[in-house]
This record gives C-alpha cells, structure tokens and sequence, in this order.
C-alpha cells in the first residue's frame, strides 16, 4: 500500500514513512493512492472475531508492506487488552432503531484512545527497527492530547509534546494530560484557540530545518494512521446490526473532521455505510458546509463540548481530494484560497456529491444541555456533551430513514470528562472510574506560552534535549 499527498507535490510512500511523517512536506495529508476493498467473503469472515482481531483484519490492508500482520494482530491484542469493557467498543440500544457505540473504554476515557494505544505501538516497532527516535508534536482540543500521552509516555524512542488551549479545555481533560510525571512528555498551554494550536503544528512542520532536527512527526488525525486504526470501530457496529447485508447508518460528533472521516473511509472499503451524520455545536463550519455550502471562518466561541470547538476541520482535506475527484492541484488552489480569504469555494458538482452521502446537524450549548436531560429523563442513559449531540444527529436522522436502518450515535467521552455540564443538564454528578479517582490529588506539570512560533520551537528543543540528558 502507497500513500500521496491531497496536494501532490510531496513524494508517494508506504505506511511505516506515513506513520512517521504524519503531515506530507507540500503541507497536505496522505491519503491512500488506492482504496482496498473487501468482498462478501471477507466481511462474513469478519463476524465472531474479537475486537482486536477485527481491528488487525481492517488496518491490515492499510500497513501492507510495511507491518506483517502477525506484528498487527499482536499490537491490536496489546493495544485492547487493557480497556475497561470485554467488547471494547460495545453497542447500547437506546431505542428499536437507536444504539450507542461505546468508545470510551480506553485508559483516558475518550475516542482517541481506540486510534493512540494502537499508534504508540506502531512507533515502537518501525522506530526500533529503524534505530530511530521521533519527537512527536500534537495539538489538541482536549482529548486528543491525553489519549497521545497515555499511549507514549516512557516509550524509549519517542518524546511527546502536547500543546492545548489555556483555559479552554475541561480540567479533567487538562488534568488528565498535566499529571503524568514522564520524562518524556512535556504539555504547553498555549493563548489562544484549539486552532491556533493547530497552525503553530502545522507550521513547526512547514519549517524543514526544525522538523529535520526534532525527527518532528505527529499523533494528530492529520497522520492517516490514526485514521486507519478508527476504521474498525464502524466495521464492528455495522457488522453486529446486520451488515452487510444491510446498511447502518452512523451520527458522528465531529470537531476535527477525523472521526466521520473513518466512517467515510469504511464505506470506501466496501461497508454499506447509508448516511452519515456531521453533528456539530455550535461552532459550525461543517454544518454550514454541508446544508449551503458555506464554509468561512468566522470565528471560534467556548462550548460546552470543547473537543469540538475547532474552526478549520483539518481532515476535511482528505474529503475535499475525494470531492475534486483526487485532483491535487484542484485541491492545492482550494486549500490555498481558503487560507488567504477565509472562505473555501468548493464547486458546486463537488457540494452536490458530498450531500449524497453526509447530512449535518447543529446544536448550541442550551440545546445540547436539554439533549443530555431528555436522554437521561427517557432511558437512564447518561451522556457527554459531545455524545449527546451525536444522539440529536442520530434522532434527525433517523426521521428521514427507512425504518429498517439502524442508526449508531457514537459516545466519544465519557460523562465524568465534562462533569460540570452532565450535572447542570441532568442533576447528577457522573464519577470518575477507580483507576482515575486521585485524579484532583495528583500534581500538575505544564508551561503556559503566547501563540509565538519561535517561543514554541524552544521549548519543543528544550524538551528533547532534556530528555536525551
């Protein structure tokens, strides 16, 4: 399997350089050159298996060449076996045609956990072939950052930097970062918003003399790895209502882009994935796009679910290449233009294509509040912000659907993440599992810095060279 750039002007390459580079030098996200697909067969083969053996089957296509797949299936088996729910990801009917995909059994409580414990993995075993080590840099909008540092820290050949937005993240989430005493992991609260995180990242990439001295590569959905290793997750749901004989339709709450992008990339593989559903708060450049193709920045305000308080959804790149028939010059231009006027113009033929697949759903904070309290009122069912949104998206959905399609909301945090906004919504405090029930005791280890390229770069050096010492 070979990688290229959304914006072709960086070499192609296989998966262990992709893993490793995590953004392509012309500033664009590998994609593969190629979609695998998988037959009848090979999905009814797919039924019974463990979710680790699943995950190895789905992602293997994906490191052909460059991970064997006894390696993957050992990694998968590592990657799960400690997760807090025997099914890993275990689905929950909330009504006939509603369900719940848990994803929130991991060591950090979130989503990202079911991509990061198989990505640290995947490091070690290229790095240590290679005699190499990585500094890896993620920003993150509040899960993200945690879910890189429990799957890296004290790993040999990797240094973890983490950059959040002050003051912008729940303090479990911040906590859940700030307290791990690794020497290897360092966490920046930076002064501004989830995206000016982003570009700072973005930018320490774009400068070439500083990513060659830092062995710079990132754990952020932009490297396609993460993107292959939440593939699975949407095969197992699918599988168990029914596919493929039938179609499932899914509601995603999306901030980044990445976790709906899985999604689109198992309907590529061949999954009957019918609709899916971009939920959205109230920051909603994505809603925008898909209902009036209206994608401008116009600026991002605090939520109740900061995990999705992003402005420029970074993985709908990969999208937008497929939308422009895999053109990247087309894709180039239209990346390009949108930096520089703040509005993306995305053809109106390309719009069209994109709406036969996607719906989109917006809720704002008082909204998502009384979307927690119904849930909860109606089915004992205890919800997230983000995860309540995605059950609004799936109730929207359901409606336009045949009422022989299952529809999966996916929970992506657990409620005791975002304490504060469950017990407002609901009255009830959700408590933090055993394992993170010290979590307020436990001391705290961050610098705050401005939104400054240089200040960054510092202590980014700073880090990995006091971590060589």
């Amino acid at each position: 399997m070979r990688y290229v750039s959304t914006r072709g002007a960086a070499p192609s390459r296989e998966f262990d350089d992709v893993l490793l580079a995590g953004l392509a030098e012309d500033g664009g996200l590998f994609v593969p050159e190629t979609w695998p697909r998988f037959s009848l067969r090979d999905w009814h083969a797919m039924r019974g298996l463990t979710y680790a053996e699943l995950a190895a089957r789905v992602m293997a296509p994906f490191t052909a060449g460059a991970v064997s797949e006894a390696a993957l299936r050992e990694i998968c088996a590592e990657a799960y076996g400690g997760f807090g729910h025997a099914a890993v990801a275990p689905l929950v009917q909330l009504s006939p045609r509603l369900w719940m995909l848990e994803l929130f059994h991991g060591p950090t409580l979130a989503f990202k956990d079911m991509a990061m414990q198989v990505l640290g993995r995947l490091f070690d075993l290229v790095l240590a072939a290679r005699g190499q080590r990585v500094t890896i840099v993620a920003a993150t909008s509040g899960d993200t950052g945690s879910a890189a540092i429990a799957a890296c820290a004290n790993r040999a050949l990797v240094d973890i930097v983490v950059l959040h937005p002050a003051g912008r993240v729940s303090e479990v989430q911040r906590r859940q970062m700030t307290t791990v005493a690794a020497a290897n992991v360092t966490n920046i609260a930076v002064q501004g918003t989830f995206d000016t995180c982003q570009d700072l990242v973005k930018a320490m990439f774009a400068d070439a003399p500083f990513r060659q001295r830092v062995r710079l590569s990132a754990v952020n959905s932009i490297n396609w790895a993460r993107i292959a290793a939440q593939i699975p997750y949407y095969v197992a749901a699918a599988l168990a209502l029914g596919g493929p004989e039938r179609a499932v339709a899914f509601s995603v709450p999306t901030g980044n882009f990445g976790n709906v992008l899985a999604a689109h990339a198992a309907r590529c593989l061949g999954l009957p994935v019918g609709w899916l559903m971009v939920a959205s708060n109230h920051n909603d450049i994505l809603h925008r796009f898909f209902t009036r193709n209206d994608m401008r920045l116009v600026g991002v305000e605090p939520s109740f679910s900061p995990s999705m308080d992003i402005e420029v959804s970074s993985n709908f790149e990969r999208l937008l290449f497929e939308l422009l028939d895999r053109d990247p010059a087309a894709t180039a231009a239209t990346m390009r233009d949108f930096r520089a006027s703040g509005r993306m113009a995305v053809p109106e033929a390309a719009w069209r294509r994109a709406g036969a697949g996607f719906a989109a759903e917006r809720l704002d904070d008082a909204a998502t509040l009384a979307e927690i309290a119904r849930l909860y009122r109606d089915t004992g069912y205890l919800a997230d912000p983000h995860s309540a949104i995605g059950v609004a998206g799936a109730r929207e959905l359901a409606g336009r659907l045949d009422a022989a399609v299952p529809v999966v909301a996916l929970a992506t945090a657990h409620p005791a993440k975002f304490p504060d906004a469950v017990r407002r919504a609901s009255g009830v405090t959700p408590a933090l599992p055993a394992r993170l029930a010290d979590l307020f005791d436990r001391p705290e280890i961050y610098i705050t810095l401005p939104p400054d390229l240089a200040a960054i770069e510092a202590a980014v050096i700073g880090a990995t060279e006091r971590s060589a010492a």
